[in-house]
């Protein structure tokens, strides 16, 4: 598709495909493919995270919106999961969350979700993608009484704070000293607030938006903040949230961040101890270390691997009717509770396991041990289809000849940006140092980097 990456829309604001043009045009077609005649369904939820940018896309797609009979409901910043949860909780026909994740804040982008709560089908995406670059034949106007309303809604995070509470049971979390960082992110009100009312002391850090400070050396990308903060305030652990916060990465009491693959392992092993993994298995990427699948083997768990996205991992677990699983960049998808990543509420299961088992974060993570491994993302000028690129499949069919069972590699182009991520890991640190050196040169000499 020419819109639709992995993750929705997603562009430099202001630039093609993220312009006030392209909003107005894709709340016109959000409204042609998913209006219903069901009760209630003439409405969409559209939430934001805190980029200075959220103001004009918020505005362009109501007005595509309302013009093609459809009510707005607009809550102001929230999580991305907040957003999926109130469209399903609202009856709404669609939910869409404007947001570029863990980007900087100069981008931008468009998360859609159906009224069940989950991301759409590609399917969908290609029919409403079709409508916003007009190969579809243009709605016809909508006469004056039928144009729709926006409203600003004041319970949506009450509606949301409660859900997440109870997804843990509104355990006590008394007695618990806890850095929170959400990166100037949407989640900068509610999760101090959420970890507060649980009874934690909360230290916050990123919660002070001002529309270009977004994900700027805090939050996910950049744990070693909370770490710091976990270090001089003696905090038994860090908490950092992304820009939408649908994903969450931990460090220990000592400060150290705590891999996503480790927390999967944890989270999963408990879920099971508890007779709470839906048939006994889990899903996660090919990004995810093989350490993972070794103690998930030793547990007796069946392990799905996805192609990576959490769109992908919540598939799998739809398919085989399976209730957890997740991506070792900090998505984790507890599936009887929600229908995306959710870094609020993974925050929660991961803290229920510490205070039910009384024991510290690095102690619960240390159910595993990490393959060496090695990820390095290139700058390049353009994607030519990484099979005409006969040197790289040249070495990539070497490397898989050497690594047998001990290693693997992966290489692949993102799905967001113009880069090219490489992938090995090996049982052997100098071999994985050894194997992206050369992957490295191939690219470069195959694509070559951009500047």
């Amino acid at each position: 598709m020419k819109l639709f990456g992995t993750d929705g829309i997603r562009g430099k604001a202001n630039e093609f495909p993220i312009t006030p043009e392209v909003a107005l045009r894709a709340g016109k077609a959000v409204a042609q493919v998913l209006r219903s005649s069901g009760h209630n369904r003439n409405r969409v939820v559209i939430g934001k995270d805190t980029r200075i940018s959220g103001y004009m896309l918020e505005t362009a797609l109501t007005a595509g919106l309302v013009s093609m009979g459809m009510d707005v409901l607009l809550p102001g910043p929230l999580p991305t999961p907040a957003i999926a949860h109130l469209t399903k909780s609202m009856g709404a026909a669609a939910g869409i969350m404007l947001t570029a994740s863990h980007n900087p804040y100069e981008d931008n982008g468009l998360k859609i979700f159906g009224p069940d709560g989950y991301k759409l089908s590609d399917a969908l995406e290609e029919i409403i993608e079709r409508h916003i670059l007009g190969d579809e034949p243009e709605p016809r106007p909508m006469s004056p009484e039928k144009i729709g309303k926006a409203y600003r809604i004041d319970d949506a995070r009450g509606r949301y704070i409660e859900f997440a509470k109870h997804t843990a049971d509104n355990i006590s979390l008394h007695g618990l000293k806890i850095v929170v960082d959400c990166g100037h992110g949407a989640a900068y009100f509610i999760a101090p607030l959420i970890f507060k009312e649980l009874g934690a002391e909360v230290i916050k850090h990123g919660c002070e938006p001002d529309g270009i400070n977004i994900n700027d050396k805090c939050g996910a990308l950049y744990p070693e903040t909370a770490g710091g903060l976990v270090r001089q305030h003696g905090a038994d652990l860090g908490i950092s949230f992304d820009g939408d916060a649908d994903r969450v990465i931990f460090t220990d009491a000592t400060g150290t961040p705590v891999s996503g693959d480790r927390i999967l392992a944890l989270a999963a092993l408990s879920l099971h101890e508890q007779g709470k993994l839906r048939g006994s298995r889990m899903a996660c990427t090919v990004m995810s270390n093989l350490g993972l699948h070794e103690a998930m083997r030793r547990a007796g768990i069946e392990v799905l691997t996805t192609p990576v996205g959490d769109r992908n991992v919540i598939e799998a677990l739809r398919e085989k009717g399976g209730s957890f699983g997740g991506e070792n960049s900090g998505h984790l998808i507890f599936a009887d509770h929600a229908t995306t990543g959710d870094g609020i509420l993974s925050a929660l299961q991961v803290l229920r396991v510490m205070k039910e088992k009384k024991a510290t974060l690095a102690e619960l993570a240390a159910c595993m041990r990490e393959f060496p491994q090695e990820l390095v993302n290139l700058k390049v000028a353009a994607k030519p289809p990484l099979g005409e690129l006969a040197g790289l499949q040249k070495l990539m069919r070497e490397a898989d000849a050497a690594f047998g069972d001990a290693g693997r590699q992966l290489i692949r182009y993102s799905g967001t940006e113009n880069k090219i991520r490489i992938l090995v890991e090996h049982r052997d640190a100098e071999t994985v140092q050894e194997w992206i050196e050369k992957f490295t040169k191939a690219v470069k000499e195959d694509i070559g980097v951009a500047a």
